[in-house]
């Protein structure tokens, strides 16, 4: 069973009409979606800059919240110590608050799912990069999972 994180950049993906979008939505179909408290706080951020720049009305936006909230993502409780992610991060060169998705698939053995290139870049030849997917990656995972075996 394939557990995948997913990050704010993909999940937005599947309610509002981005590059990439359909092939976002094909994760949907992993066995299990995981992400961790900060995917709502995270969600709700991007969706109000949408309304604040006239890319979508509040009322698009709220139904968008609203099928996030039932897009059968598991929000994980508990976020990483503050030690724990400072040295993501400074390892990684790279923002916080991402390494906090990375951090709870590094620590359940499961896969971020991705649209952050930023993020790939960074752990592109590290020792966590099989921690992490690109979004056509991890779409394409599960597509050969879910076709019938013959």
């Amino acid at each position: 069973m394939t557990t995948f994180v997913v990050d704010a950049s993909v999940a937005i993906k599947w309610v509002v009409e981005e590059p990439d979008s359909d092939i976002a939505l094909r994760i949907r179909g992993a066995d299990r979606l995981v992400a961790p408290e900060l995917w709502v706080a995270e969600c709700a951020n991007i969706l109000w800059k949408k309304v604040r720049r006239g890319e979508l009305t509040p009322g698009q936006a709220l139904d968008a919240a609203e099928t996030l909230r039932a897009a059968g993502v598991e929000v994980i409780a508990g976020e990483p110590t503050l030690p724990q992610l400072v040295s993501l991060a400074i390892s990684l060169d790279h923002p916080a608050y991402d390494c906090v998705y990375l951090n709870l698939a590094i620590g359940n053995g499961w896969i971020l799912a991705t649209a952050d290139r930023r993020l790939l870049d960074r752990l592109s030849g590290s020792d966590i990069e099989r921690h992490s997917l690109s979004v056509d990656d991890a779409a394409r995972l599960v597509a050969a999972s879910v076709l019938p075996q013959g």
